[in-house]
């Protein structure tokens, strides 16, 4: 069972707390299944960087992460153009067709496509028992911003379009397309829009000035990204763009989360992101928003790419899928239907892991904030 954690402003007591839990007992020691993860990802961002490689390379080195998820079984996928954008529908055997989970994948706008997230996010979606809408949306430095947000949203009205209502669409996205999630909610409340039932941000990357102190203390424990990568993914994305770094449009640590539905913010602690996870949910909050905040103990980024393989992904799936079940107005399912059950020692239909009002879950545990 895991510990419930006092709160800190800072991350990087978090995770020291969360190692004391560990010794102690309080959790689990990481499983083999996750050290191969960790293996694939420093296999990969060593690889990745290597000099005079091209952009086409690197993209393909890069497409390996989805070695990490298995196959979910009786999900089926169909391409399909979204109102101009690639998509990929994962379709679960029996899942509701009128529940949609709209995801965009990570990649800092450059690498990963919507081929490496199939199987993750298949996995999500046959756990919550909806369908989900894995979009291609345009990389960079071939497409600058805004046309990665501008695919978003066409794919968003497009499935308004199909007859799929907003109150049973969810946003989600990991990495920058967790940061997509919520531009995409902004978007349309700033244009009067009808918003989603709810925003899912996985390992999400959402400050473009990147000033987090995890950014350095994570440093040694992130295998996938680092500062570098981040400052180039950046460059690619809006550099000679004229957009700033602290413009709310790319970095939703300056939006106004105001009139935004549900949120929940899931990332690894080992990320060097995690800062700016946890600095997110407490402006979200501050912000009037309904807020749900968790981490995955030695979580990598990008952790849920390790879906259907790694047992601390799955009971992460068992909470994310219950959750968007509570959101999109499903009953919630009992954990011998969600394949799993959650690392907190409680029911993936148990009540504590959401979070109203003044208090967040953090860990295993509620924290007031």
């Amino acid at each position: 069972m895991i510990a419930k954690q006092k709160y800190t402003d800072k991350p990087e007591e978090e995770t020291a707390l969360i190692a004391s839990a560990r010794r102690e007992g309080g959790v689990a020691a990481a499983s083999e299944e996750s050290k191969y993860l960790v293996e694939l990802f420093a296999s990969v961002k060593e690889r990745m960087w290597k000099p005079d490689l091209d952009l086409e390379t690197i993209r393909d080195i890069v497409e390996h992460l989805q070695l990490a998820s298995t196959e979910p079984e009786a999900v089926t996928y169909t391409e399909v153009d979204a109102g101009g954008v690639p998509a990929l529908w994962c379709i679960p055997e029996g899942s509701d067709a009128n529940r949609v989970l709209l995801h965009s994948h990570g990649g800092g706008t450059i690498v990963i496509s919507m081929h490496t997230d199939r199987k993750a996010i298949g996995h999500i979606a046959k756990a919550a028992g909806i369908r989900a809408l894995v979009l291609n949306y345009r990389r960079s430095p071939e497409h600058k911003f805004p046309a990665q947000i501008d695919d978003v949203e066409k794919a968003y009205h497009w499935l308004l379009a199909q007859g799929i209502r907003p109150e049973n669409i969810a946003s989600s996205g990991e990495s920058i397309g967790g940061n997509f999630a919520v531009r995409l909610a902004v978007t349309l409340r700033e244009k009067g829009a009808p918003l989603p039932a709810a925003i899912l941000s996985l390992s999400p990357w959402y400050d473009m000035e990147m000033t987090n102190e995890t950014l350095e203390s994570n440093a040694a424990t992130d295998k996938l990204i680092s500062r570098a990568g981040l400052e180039i993914f950046r460059e690619a994305w809006i550099g000679g763009t004229g957009v700033a770094r602290n413009d709310p449009r790319v970095n939703m640590l300056y939006a106004d989360l105001s009139g935004l539905p549900p949120m929940m913010v899931y990332y690894g602690a080992h990320d060097i992101l995690a800062g700016e996870a946890v600095e997110f949910a407490k402006r979200a909050k501050d912000a009037g928003v309904d807020v749900s905040l968790h981490s995955l103990p030695e979580g990598q980024h990008n952790f849920i790419l390790g879906a259907g393989r790694v047992p601390e992904v799955d009971e992460a799936i068992a909470q994310i899928s219950e959750w968007l079940r509570s959101k999109l107005g499903l009953a919630r399912l009992d954990s011998g239907t969600t394949g799993a059950r959650l690392g907190s020692g409680v029911s993936a239909s148990d009540d504590s892991s959401y979070i109203t009002g003044t208090e967040l879950f953090v860990d295993g545990g509620f924290v007031q904030i």
